[in-house]
């Protein structure tokens, strides 16, 4: 396990060298979108707000507050916690090819889709540890512009400017192996056999 700060903007050659299980913290611009921000731009075919090459997107639903006095509309981050990456399984490859989008950060893996976009666009996907929303919004120095905002406020595309934000778990790499799908693979090898020795102690569930 290795550890790397990366900047955006991001180029392939940024993330050929990070394998699963690497640590990697963020510097630059890091721009939220969950469910609908993937659907307005894969299904729908909306022009995008905002040029995403070599950005990084966060699957989150932040909660954000308007500056107090503000005359123009300026905003700071409460609390940007990751939604489940999950959700934007059957779309992220085609969103990925649309934006030019470099890292993904969420919440929990993806599947055989989202990996084989990321080995064939030199992308990857990252896992920021749950419950840790607040620490997330403390990484935000700047809420740069937000889009979308006739989304709501959590499926917004608000623009942030971060600053160490991490720690980031490579759960997919360039190469398109997948931390999480390894994961389930070997616990399912070894769950037979803790099973058997937990048995012996455990017969009253029998």
């Amino acid at each position: 396990m290795t550890e790397k700060s990366l900047s955006t903007p991001l180029v392939s050659a940024d993330l050929a060298e990070l394998r699963i299980g690497d640590i990697v913290y963020l510097n630059g611009l890091l721009v939220t979108g969950r469910d609908d921000v993937h659907l307005r731009i894969v299904r729908l075919k909306h022009s995008l707000p905002i040029n995403l090459e070599g950005l990084a997107i966060f699957h989150a639903g932040p909660i954000m507050r308007e500056t107090a006095g503000s005359k123009t509309g300026t905003w700071e981050t409460v609390s940007v916690g990751p939604t489940t990456s999950m959700r934007m399984e059957s779309c992220q490859g085609e969103f990925l090819e649309t934006t030019g989008v470099k890292l993904i950060v969420g919440k929990g893996g993806m599947g055989a889709k989202t990996a084989e976009a990321c080995r064939r666009l030199g992308t990857v996907h990252t896992v920021f540890p749950g419950g840790c929303a607040v620490l997330a919004a403390a990484r935000v120095e700047a809420v740069e512009a937000v889009h979308w905002l006739d989304l709501g406020m959590s499926e917004a595309m608000w623009v942030l400017r971060v600053k160490d934000f991490g720690p980031l778990i490579v759960s997919i790499d360039t190469a398109g192996s997948n931390l999480f799908e390894n994961n389930k693979k070997l616990f399912c090898e070894r769950k037979d056999e803790a099973l058997e020795a937990l048995r012996p102690h455990a017969r009253f569930m029998e």
